[in-house]
């Protein structure tokens, strides 16, 4: 089993940006803790970030064809991409939407993702583990 992570605009910038809204782990650590639970898991994971839309749709395509889920935190783009969205949807394969941040308990514009209807399920809120609960998630789900 494959899952494809996909890391939105910014958060490459993770352990500087606003630490006291995303944390202090950085993108590396979130993504080297995603190759441990996964291989704990006996799955592989791919981790990529995009700070462009268009390259984002491009890996939702790529895992399209070489993954059997994702895992997406399209960051800015989650209340405004509508293209996000519909890359999703074409793909036949399950996406997880995670957020480090609770945007429920944030600015009023955050409220409203876009791209959450085209996913499984969304997990925010929870820091880094947001992703590693997603991680889990889709594979429970492809076991079940």
């Amino acid at each position: 089993m494959r899952i494809s992570v996909i890391h939105g605009p910014n958060l490459n910038l993770l352990g500087v940006r606003e630490p006291e809204v995303y944390g202090t782990v950085t993108l590396a650590e979130i993504d080297r803790r995603l190759g441990d639970l996964a291989a704990e898991l006996g799955v592989e994971v791919d981790c990529c970030q995009y700070n462009s839309e268009g390259e984002i749709i491009d890996a939702i395509q790529r895992a399209g064809v070489q993954a059997d889920g994702i895992v997406i935190n399209p960051a800015g783009y989650t209340h405004t991409s509508v293209a996000i969205h519909d890359a999703l949807k074409a793909v036949c394969i399950p996406a997880i939407e995670v957020h480090l941040s609770n945007i429920q308990g944030r600015e009023e514009w955050r409220h409203r993702s876009v791209t959450a209807a085209a996913c499984r399920g969304v997990i925010a809120g929870l820091g880094a583990r947001s992703y590693l609960l997603a991680l889990r998630a889709l594979v429970e789900e492809a076991g079940a």
